[in-house]
Order: structure tokens, then C-alpha cells, then sequence
């Protein structure tokens, strides 16, 4: 699918963005459906649903674009992708801001962590200096082709450095030209209304519930300075929480009728994946 939204829009008029994690196709056509601002395409559940690894630098490039071009082709939201950290040094920044363009990506989320990196909500997270990550930006900024498409920079500095390097960073990044600055896992709510007072940019959060930051509702948020909040895990946990209930009920009592765990029907999974186009176009070219 193509889209006329642009996030930039959105975020140009005010409107405070909420993005549900999308991490395969299924999760993308529900959330597309329900009229979200935003998809976030979070690299934990490309991750873990495409190889079944833990974030901690393993997909590459070529996994992560390729998930990010069927996401942003099958649905109609504006798209923010995780791109980790650019992948490599400034050559594949420049890859990968063109890439992801390409492929349809509204706004390219690159860190400031040392490769391998991790996942923001956990430990032993090292960062580049920040000299380091202001150049990449500025790689970024200059390998998109479009003004439409935004640069996300995120920083890592608060678990092993403290807030005020943290956004000491974020101001630094939004004056190498990001468009959107990330600082991961505030630890409190005092500390997401700092980030919020200090740093002049449109800025995103990260809502992880059991994560190292607790939950501060959009409203909030919104009040503290910030622009966009993403919910990486809402869509992976209560699915595998789901998945998990479903197939032990099936093991003990062999079958699933009577399971409590909420299931589509098959007339859903069939509207969802799209059967209806399936069977008109048979209806047209192919009964005889």
C-alpha cells in the first residue's frame, strides 16, 4: 500500500503520536486497521520473530530493511523503523537511511550505542563518543532523499552514564540535525519531565512496561514536551502470553474447544489476510 500521511506532517500540526510495536505482518494489518498516527517496527520482535535471537545486534541490515519494506508495502500508517546503529560506520548510514527510505520508511531510528549493540531495557550498554554519533547524523540527515523522511537519534548514555550526560547528548544530536531526539529508559517520571524541559526538538519515548523506565500515560507525556510515544512490546507480550496459554489448554485437554484464551474466528483470519480480494479476483479470471 502507499500512503499520503507523513509523520511530519502530524507532528507539525501538534498531534501527539502513539505507535504500537509492529514486528511481522500479522501485527501490522491489526494495528493499520485500528488507526494508529504511527506503526513502530521494533527491532527486539523483528528479532525475535524472525530469527528467534535476542536483540543484541544479530539481525542485519538486509533483515531488518527487508521486514521494514513488506510492513511499509502491506499497510497504510506512517512507518517508524528501528535501525539500530546505522549498522556499521558512515558508509552504512548512508546505506541504511536510503534503504529504508526507500523501502518506505517515514522516520529511520538510529543509536548512540558501540556495535554490537543491546536492548534499551537492559544491562552492559556502551556508547560511541559523541562527536562520533553528531557525524552520523549528519550522514543521515544528508543521505535522505526526501524532506519528508526523519531522523530519529537515540542515545543509551542514562543506564551507564546518568540523565545529565544523557541529555547533554540529545541536545548535541538535535544540533547535528536530528529531527527527532530518543533518550532510552528515563528511570522516573521526574526524569521523562526533564528530558522533556531541556531538550528543544520533537521528542519520542519509550513506554516498556517491567522495563528499567515506568509507564507515564501519553497525556503526560504530552505535558512534560514530548511528541511520540512508542509501545514496542504491546503487541509481542500479550501475544505470546496468549500463544503460550492457548497451546498448554491444548496439551491437557486435547483440543481448544473451551480454551478461555480470546481467538479470530477463521472468517477473521481470512478478512485480516486479505481472502476477500482472493476471491473476487477468482470470481473475475478464474471460474469457468
Amino acid at each position: 500500500m502507499t500512503t499520503s500521511l507523513h509523520l511530519k506532517d502530524i507532528l507539525g500540526r501538534g498531534e501527539f503520536v502513539v505507535a504500537p510495536g509492529v514486528f511481522e505482518m500479522i501485527s501490522a494489518r491489526i494495528a493499520d486497521r485500528i488507526g494508529f498516527k504511527a506503526l513502530y517496527m521494533t527491532g527486539y520482535g523483528v528479532s525475535g520473530s524472525h530469527l528467534g535471537l535476542a536483540d543484541a545486534g544479530l539481525v542485519t541490515y538486509r533483515d531488518m530493511v527487508e521486514r521494514a519494506r513488506t510492513i511499509a508495502e502491506g499497510t497504510a500508517t506512517p512507518l517508524i523503523a528501528d535501525a539500530d546503529t546505522g549498522f556499521g560506520g558512515l558508509l552504512n548510514v548512508r546505506q541504511t537511511v536510503r534503504g529504508y527510505e526507500a523501502a518506505g520508511v517515514q522516520a529511520i531510528q538510529i543509536e548512540d550505542q558501540e556495535m554490537p549493540k543491546k536492548c534499551g531495557h537492559t544491562p552492559n550498554r556502551r556508547v560511541i563518543p559523541i562527536a562520533d554519533m553528531c557525524r552520523k547524523i549528519e550522514v543521515a540527515v544528508d543521505a535522505r532523499r526526501h524532506a519528508d523522511t526523519l531522523i530519529i537519534a537515540r542515545t543509551d548514555a542514562r543506564t551507564g552514564l546518568g540523565l545529565a550526560e544523557a541529555i547533554a547528548r540529545g541536545k548535541a544530536y538535535a544540533g547535528a540535525g536530528a529531527d527527532i531526539v530518543f533518550v532510552e529508559s528515563p528511570e522516573s517520571d521526574d526524569e521523562f519531565k526533564r528530558v522533556g524541559g531541556e531538550i528543544e526538538a520533537w521528542l519520542m519515548a519509550n513506554m516498556v512496561p517491567t522495563g528499567k523506565s515506568p509507564v507515564v500515560s501519553a497525556e503526560r507525556l504530552q505535558t512534560y514536551g514530548f511528541n511520540v510515544a512508542i509501545y514496542p512490546v504491546a503487541g509481542m507480550a500479550v501475544a505470546c502470553a496468549a500463544i503460550e496459554a492457548n497451546f498448554l489448554y491444548l496439551q491437557e485437554h486435547g483440543s481448544n474447544e473451551g480454551s478461555p484464551v480470546a481467538a479470530y474466528t477463521m472468517a477473521q483470519l481470512h478478512e485480516l489476510m486479505g481472502f476477500a480480494d482472493v476471491w473476487e479476483f477468482e470470481r473475475r479470471y478464474a471460474e469457468v
